[in-house]
């Protein structure tokens, strides 16, 4: 099977510079993939990206070695049974709070007698080859995302879930829960004092940590702080922060 370049970069205690996807469409995907991302997140949570596009950005991730990941609308298991049968090798899965969701998401990500996600891989198979059925279970990354305060309560039993690979934070959800402004980068000390209890819980339970971030040197210094998956930019951000720069350079008087 396929190797899962996000284990293979964990192992090595290297952190994943991920990219983001929120438009929906199979060339800008390609030419994102093709920029030399560790991984790209297509989100079908936020923006306009429906599931039969998604399938075609997975296509065109498959034309590199960057490693494609869905974050899924919701904890649902019909989603992100699909995800991973058209290719997806992660799963984020948003606002996950207490130990019995994140026991039901991997549950709905492992097959029998692991979990209970249903057989047919229809694409899966051609992406991750042949053998996917026997190893789909130890090559998916799943990833449960931390930002409510219910989940902070429950964090230490979330964490010891068996399964669990990663968490992920949004910075703004969880900003937003603690009560502060919603950014990514220069969050309010209550929050910021929440993410480093998170990665700090999270490294002990032998657990990656990721988050998102909007600036390269913020996400710089979470990686210093532990992190393993770093979220920098989305092809929409990109796309108008370039657009923006080169509009000023023309227009500068």
């Amino acid at each position: 099977m396929r190797e899962n370049r996000l284990r293979t970069l964990w192992k090595a205690d290297q952190a994943a510079v991920n990219g983001w996807l929120a438009i929906p469409n199979s060339f800008s995907a390609e030419v994102m993939a093709h920029q030399g991302w560790d991984s790209l997140t297509i989100d079908l949570q936020h923006g306009v990206i429906d599931y039969a596009a998604m399938v075609t950005m997975l296509q065109a991730i498959s034309t590199t070695a960057t490693v494609p990941v869905v974050r899924v609308p919701w904890l649902e298991p019909g989603i992100i049974m699909k995800s991973l049968d058209a290719g997806a090798y992660g799963v984020i899965c948003p606002m996950v709070s207490t130990r019995e969701e994140a026991q039901r998401f991997i549950a709905y990500t492992n097959y029998a007698p692991r979990g209970t996600r249903s057989f047919g891989p229809v694409r899966a198979t051609l992406y991750g080859g042949a053998d996917y059925p026997a190893q789909a279970n130890d090559t998916i990354v799943r990833f449960a995302m931390i930002e409510t305060t219910q989940a902070l309560d429950n964090l230490e039993a979330i964490l010891s879930v068996e399964g669990l690979d990663a968490i992920y934070i949004g910075p703004s959800d969880l900003s937003l829960a603690l009560g502060c402004k919603p950014v990514f980068d220069d969050v309010d000390p209550k929050a910021a004092q929440a993410i480093d209890h998170i990665v700090e819980r999270a490294k002990a339970h032998g657990v990656v940590a990721g988050i998102h971030n909007g600036r390269p040197d913020v996400a710089r210094g979470r990686i210093a702080k532990g992190f393993r998956f770093v979220t920098v930019g989305s092809d929409a951000r990109l796309l108008a922060g370039g657009s923006q720069d080169l509009l000023g350079a023309m227009r500068a008087k």
